[in-house]
């Protein structure tokens, strides 16, 4: 038996600069962090010949164009297995949909999984570019990189997307001092809404590739608040990141109408007067988990449970994707 698992991640500044749409005009560049709350995936030999699949449903089919799970289908379809004997079980710690970028990790674990299961190595980049290829060019997802890199990676990183599709990953320089400050401030709460990123994504794609000048000025413009804060954190300056991340959230909602709604205004707001600095949704929007970072903890933890929102806690990641049983 082989269990992989592959980190979920939060955004930290420049994100939907990751899109080819954008980075093949304009480069792209953001920074994100995975967080130790994850995607597993087991992958072994039954008794019997045939696939066998566990995840929020359950499938049995002998023949790999007959799986109904576009993922895994098109990573069995690359393995070209001759006689298909295999069982694959996928789990998470947190539900899909709630912008941590679960797609990416799924697709990673199952990757590693399926390398480990046939014992060959694959690195990290290889396997984010990889699930990359699943996801975008196989599947046709309105998609960028982000997701599929930093589950691979892990840490805390820096990544530019390159206008030749080449993508380049290095570690955010920041001191044990401030890598502990934003562990300690900040705090995940979850909405209550799940969403799909797809079409929020899709409107970005079609207005970037139309060159529609009100998107783009607003991609330039997440790509240099994704500057600024890199600069504010290997500075140690968290309120200075906090105050970035408030005015990244206020220029992400002109991106798109469905960003955000009412609710998630009133709960942002709430957190603006009771201990937050700054926050944004994480991920595409719509719904998922609002993050804040804060300079008083208890006085927002208070205030988001009044309003009956649940924390999550985390901590970073930096292992990446990884095998974590083979047996």
């Amino acid at each position: 038996m082989i269990i992989s698992r592959s980190p979920l991640r939060i955004s930290l500044g420049g994100g939907g600069t990751d899109l080819a749409s954008y980075y093949r005009e304009h480069e792209g560049f953001l920074i994100a962090a995975a967080i130790d709350k994850y995607v597993y995936c087991t992958v072994m030999r039954p008794f019997t010949e045939g696939i066998y699949l566990k995840y929020s449903q359950l499938e049995h089919t002998d023949r790999v164009d007959d799986v109904n799970h576009r993922i895994i289908r098109e990573a069995l379809r690359m393995q070209e297995l001759k006689t298909p004997q295999i069982e694959i079980t996928t789990l998470a710690d947190i539900p899909a949909g709630t912008g941590l970028g679960s797609s990416g990790s799924f697709t990673t674990a199952l990757l590693k999984a399926l390398y480990s299961h046939r014992r060959r190595h694959i690195h990290a980049h290889e396997l984010a570019e990889l699930a990359c290829h699943i996801e975008i060019d196989r599947l046709g997802e309105p998609i960028g990189k982000q997701d599929q890199f930093i589950a691979a990676y892990g840490g805390i990183t820096c990544f530019t997307f390159h206008k030749d599709d080449r993508v380049s990953a290095v570690p955010l320089n920041i001191s044990m001092a401030t890598l502990h400050d934003l562990e300690d401030n900040l705090l995940l709460f979850f909405t209550g809404f799940s969403r799909s990123a797809s079409s929020i994504l899709k409107d970005q794609q079609v207005k970037s590739q139309a060159n529609n000048a009100e998107m783009l000025a607003n991609l330039h413009y997440v790509k240099d608040l994704g500057l600024r804060s890199k600069e504010a954190l290997e500075q140690g300056d968290g309120v200075k990141f906090g105050q970035l991340m408030h005015e990244h959230w206020e220029n992400k909602k002109k991106r798109s109408g469905g960003m955000s709604n009412p609710q998630i205004d009133t709960w942002y707001e709430a957190a603006m007067k009771n201990g937050a600095v700054g926050g944004k949704l994480v991920g595409a929007g719509g719904g998922g988990f609002l993050m804040f970072y804060a300079s008083d903890r208890a006085k927002l933890r208070a205030c988001m449970a009044e309003h009956k929102l649940e924390e999550v806690r985390f901590r970073f990641d930096f292992q990446g994707t990884q095998t974590v049983l083979s047996a």
